[in-house]
């Protein structure tokens, strides 16, 4: 898909733009947001900006998918781009957007780069841009057309019908649509946005996983109060039962897959959300696979829906849970002690595995499965927030 001229210069000049991405990514969105302040009220997280976070996953995307072209100029590299696209119809983002980022990304390459960017250096990168842009573009159509909503358009208020205080600092909301039409389809391990309104008068968002069965009317998310996250400190402390949250459709490409083969459901702290709607799931259709279901946290006090992954594994004819916990405060019969180790364990090697926690804890787990003889394309993970492991995750 990259034409020979392109690829020659984007590959002789990669390491110098890869290298300066940081940079490029802080003046880009600088300018966009300096000149385009609407796109901070309900499209981008101020957090994950202020962060950086943001910007570490836009210079990795670019850099992974131009080192994909140049390793394979001929395919465009689909796979690597169906993460972000899920990210981006969760937010509402549409085609014209992209002139948007084009704009003002080039300009900031300009800017680092300054002389380096001649008019063949411009036109290499210009062409690896709308390789990319263009096969995002087409990922999210089909996506935002199997949702069933228009590009763009994907909220949608829903009602608050329970309010449960799962930890200190995890609670979960059961929902329904609030204009009385069916609830949209979703799969085990999709997420949602949520879109609040912030004391300041601007709107942001962030994601969080089904982690109920997702089929019937109502749906559940179970949030963690984090420190400087604007929205999840919203929601613990004003939303109650009865209250009115606006949701996106679901979008998410680590779903429950409709094989047989066994599977091993891997998390850390409120990385348990996901896990455990697929659990419902199983539960729900009464599957009869092979569940393994491990699970990593500080405390059984701060293990959210730690009862409820027991009581399903229960109900599942052949599945079982081991939990780790670095500090015991109340008694957890079979729990282990310390971080995950998988010593003693037995992984089927021929399993379909799912990892949800922090990024260390994923990498972690992730080389230990890759010991016991999983194949790598067999382990897929989620992240919450800007996927910082997406360009080295193959």
């Amino acid at each position: 898909m990259l034409s020979a001229e392109s690829a020659a210069v984007v590959r002789a000049t990669l390491p110098a733009v890869a290298g300066a991405l940081d940079e490029i990514t802080t003046r880009f969105y600088g300018a966009m947001f300096r000149d385009r302040p609407e796109l901070l009220d309900g499209m981008f997280n101020r957090g994950n900006q202020a962060s950086g976070a943001q910007r570490r996953a836009l210079a990795g995307s670019i850099a992974g998918f131009a080192s994909a072209l140049l390793a394979d100029p001929d395919t465009r590299p689909d796979a690597l781009l169906a993460r972000i696209a899920h990210k981006h119809t969760a937010v509402g983002v549409t085609e014209d957007q992209y002139t948007v980022v084009h704009k003002y990304l080039f300009a900031a390459i300009a800017e680092v780069l300054g002389d380096a960017v001649t008019p063949e250096v411009a036109a290499a990168w210009d062409e690896v841009y709308w390789l990319m842009a263009g096969a995002l573009i087409a990922q999210e159509a089909r996506i935002y057309l199997e949702a069933g909503v228009v590009p763009g358009e994907v909220w949608r208020p829903w009602t608050v019908v329970e309010r449960h205080e799962e930890t200190a600092d995890v609670v979960s909301f059961v929902l329904r649509p609030a204009d009385g039409g069916p609830a949209p389809a979703a799969k085990a391990g999709q997420y949602v946005s949520v879109r609040a309104l912030m004391p300041d008068g601007v709107h942001q968002l962030r994601q969080y996983s089904l982690s109920g069965d997702p089929g019937g009317e109502l749906r559940r998310i179970t949030v963690k109060r984090v420190g400087g996250g604007e929205v999840s400190t919203l929601l613990h402390s004003t939303v109650r039962a009865g209250d009115e949250l606006t949701l996106s459709a679901p979008f998410g490409d680590v779903v429950l897959d409709e094989t047989d083969t066994p599977l091993v459901l891997v998390s850390a702290g409120i990385g348990c959300t996901p896990m455990v709607g697929m659990l419902a799931h199983l539960a729900a259709t009464g599957s009869s696979r092979r569940v393994l279901t491990l699970h990593a946290d500080v405390s059984p006090g701060t293990h959210a829906l730690r009862t409820e992954t027991r009581a399903l594994t229960a109900q599942l004819p052949d599945a079982e849970a081991v939990f780790w916990y670095e500090r015991f405060g109340v008694a957890e019969p079979g729990a282990r002690s310390g971080l995950m180790d998988l010593d003693g364990v037995d992984v089927p090697a021929d399993a379909t595995v799912y990892l949800c926690g922090p990024l260390p804890f994923m990498r972690a787990v992730r080389a230990q499965l890759l010991d016991r003889g999983v194949p790598p394309r067999h382990i897929r993970y989620e992240v919450f927030g800007p996927d910082l492991w997406l360009p080295d995750a193959s």
